[in-house]
């Protein structure tokens, strides 16, 4: 089928055109790709090939210039691919630079600078304090309602979908053991959630402020943080997360634009604590923070969980205000994740943590049971959100397959 025939109701049609990395067929060379249903656009070939004055950004093997280069050259971007690939008079010009997906490479589409991971769900956060703490009065943490709980992650071990996820080792020591023992984890987890992508960098001692979010950050991805719940729950008292975290964070390969997913904002859910002034967006003016994505986690190809990120108590816009209130700098290619997307119902939970009870309650797959991943095991998140006229914008999907160490 021709790149331009893209089938009605692609959710990777001219309404989305999320960018990412890619190298053609025979060849290493990176170029800045567009995702047009099965096929990916030359972007930089393209602009060369119209005289559009964007080439000399999207003739890069990197996205970092265009993403620092802010919101209003953002949307012209966008404007000028979108009619590149929807006026028929670009046609001749433009056809032969599309390559089909198969074919290609995809890369990491962005150069990761700093990674931060949130903790924004209520129902992913009650389930894992039921689970640790099942005779505490309140399942969440004091804090949790005041403001985004947050670490900082390891940018280095970043990787794009479709990359193999080595079974980390590590110390790891059971209630009743006498001693740590040392080895491969055996509680190998998922979570499923959201990156967002920083753009345009911010000045060392001045905070972002919610209301200049869409200044800042350019796009979003699906992202699973893998976990290995047994190294992690010896390591993290005191200070959190560590080895347990560090050892692998997949993305997708494909960037989608905020832009594309105007249609699907919406309020976040109702706050039940009063909100210190840089984390209030209860005002009138305050534009929809929340996001409707309808993610779904398969483990062999078989769906275990429908995360719903319209669920998430603290906004992506919350997040960056906080994660630059005490002065914290932004660098374009801040990559922040949401934390782990879960619903209210059993079948909406983001993790195997959840979705087993810890283990309690294994799952059952039509391969055989588990509780938490076994290696040659495939995990894919994929995901869409409500477009404009009834369409779906899809999100690019993230799988990765665990191999042994």
């Amino acid at each position: 089928m021709p790149p331009f025939d893209v089938p009605e109701g692609d959710p990777f049609g001219p309404h989305n055109l999320p960018y990412g990395m890619f190298s053609p067929a025979g060849s290493k060379e990176r170029r800045i790709g567009v995702r047009l249903g099965d096929h990916v656009l030359d972007a930089g070939a393209a602009a060369a090939s119209l005289g559009s004055p964007y080439h000399s950004l999207l003739a890069r093997p990197a996205l970092g210039a265009l993403l620092a280069a802010g919101r209003t050259t953002w949307s012209d971007v966008r404007r000028a691919l979108t009619a590149w690939v929807t006026v028929p008079s670009h046609r001749e010009a433009i056809e032969p630079l599309f390559h089909p997906l198969s074919s290609v490479t995809l890369h990491l589409p962005f150069e990761v600078a700093d990674y931060v991971d949130f903790y924004a769900s209520e129902n992913h956060a009650r389930n894992v304090g039921q689970i640790f703490r099942p005779d505490a009065a309140d399942s969440l943490t004091p804090n949790w309602k005041h403001l985004p709980i947050g670490y900082h992650g390891r940018s280095g071990t970043v990787v794009v979908s479709g990359t193999d996820v080595v079974r980390p080792s590590g110390q790891r020591k059971a209630p009743a053991d006498a001693a740590p023992v040392f080895g491969p984890s055996v509680r190998l987890d998922i979570e499923a959630e959201v990156g967002f992508v920083v753009g345009v960098p911010s000045a060392m001692g001045s905070p972002v402020a919610l209301g200049d979010f869409r200044e800042h950050v350019f796009g979003l991805c699906l992202l699973n943080d893998w976990s290995a719940r047994d190294i992690q729950a010896w390591e993290y008292v005191p200070l959190g997360p560590f080895l347990g975290k560090s050892f692998a964070t997949s993305v997708s390969a494909w960037i989608t634009p905020l832009e594309a997913l105007e249609d699907a904002k919406v309020a976040p859910p109702e706050r039940t604590h009063p909100l210190l002034p840089y984390l209030d967006d209860s005002g009138a003016d305050a534009e929809p923070g929340g996001y409707d994505l309808r993610i779904s986690v398969a483990i062999n190809g078989h769906v275990v969980s429908e995360p719903p990120f319209s669920t998430m108590y603290w906004t992506a816009a919350q997040q960056l205000a906080h994660m630059t209130v005490n002065g914290a700098s932004l660098r374009t290619g801040d990559l922040y994740g949401s934390g782990t997307v879960s619903g209210p119902s059993e079948h909406q939970r983001g993790s195997l943590l959840e979705l087993t009870w810890n283990g309690r309650d294994p799952l059952e797959l039509p391969d055989g049971k588990r509780t938490f991943l076994e290696d040659g095991d495939v995990v894919t998140l994929s995901a869409w959100a409500p477009g404009a006229d009834g369409n779906r914008v899809g999100l690019g999907e993230v799988t990765g397959r665990i191999v042994a160490g």
